[in-house]
């Protein structure tokens, strides 16, 4: 499961347990999954708060000194609500406040081997796909590498079966994933004008009733039903100040 987080992608991660042997344990069961990864500690929430520094991934105890994690966990959201909260305590009553306030999973202690690189595994990926989001990046996995592409850069996606065709001005790169979602994770200035297709809006060229021609000469198919409304979302991403690549 490890093999499913290789790659360059910098991810910012704190432990905050006033247990010093929990905070060891995890930084050694994140080395033991990806040894590059490094993990800041801290004994308070305050602390972490307090940290001029937003993390991707936070191991949180929920019975601290001072305040506890649920508060923590909170005011975390508030400051940023792409950050995931894996709390991690000893006690079981408090899994329902957990989830209240959208924790991403809820270990308990002893903490199982197995059942941390599960979520950490998890956690990491969808680390992955929210820091993409901030950045502008769709992050790409092959069989043989795993790179953020700059979603400016795509001309359209065209689904394969299985599998997703990216259609770059450098090159067409193949991945396992569904249409649905890439448009979500590509979001906005993206038309899925086809069941097949994904444009990129600010490729679009000239379009027609069946299909859509690109700055690139390539040419995609248009859904006669989805004509209308394709019109109305590409003067609505124009007024909005889309740009057309020449």
């Amino acid at each position: 499961m490890a093999d499913d987080i290789e790659g360059n992608i910098l991810m910012e991660i704190a432990i905050v347990d006033d247990e010093k042997i929990i905070c060891d344990e995890i930084k050694k069961r994140i080395k033991k999954i990806k040894p590059c990864c490094h993990a800041d500690e801290y004994a308070r929430g305050e602390d972490l708060l307090f940290a001029d520094k937003l993390y991707n991934i936070v191991f949180l105890d929920i019975q601290l000194e001072g305040r506890n994690g649920i508060d923590i966990a909170e005011e975390l959201q508030q400051k940023s609500e792409n950050t995931i909260v894996i709390f991690v305590t000893g006690i079981k009553d408090y899994v329902f406040q957990a989830f209240d306030v959208a924790a991403f999973h809820y270990l308990l202690k002893p903490i199982d081997a197995e059942k941390f690189e599960e979520v950490f595994v998890r956690a990491w990926r969808e680390a992955e796909k929210r820091k993409g989001k901030e950045t502008g990046l769709l992050l790409v996995r092959t069989r043989n590498r795993t790179f953020p592409l700059p979603k400016g850069s795509i001309f359209y996606v065209e689904s394969r079966g299985k599998k997703a065709e990216i259609h770059t001005a450098r090159e067409t790169v193949s991945m396992y994933a569904s249409l649905n979602s890439l448009q979500v994770e590509l979001g906005e200035g993206f038309y899925r004008s086809h069941r097949g297709y994904l444009v990129n809006m600010a490729y679009v060229s000239e379009y027609y009733h069946d299909s859509i021609l690109l700055t690139n000469g390539e040419r995609v198919y248009m859904a006669k039903e989805k004509y209308q409304e394709f019109v109305r979302e590409y003067m609505h991403y124009l007024r909005g100040g889309g740009i057309i690549h020449g």
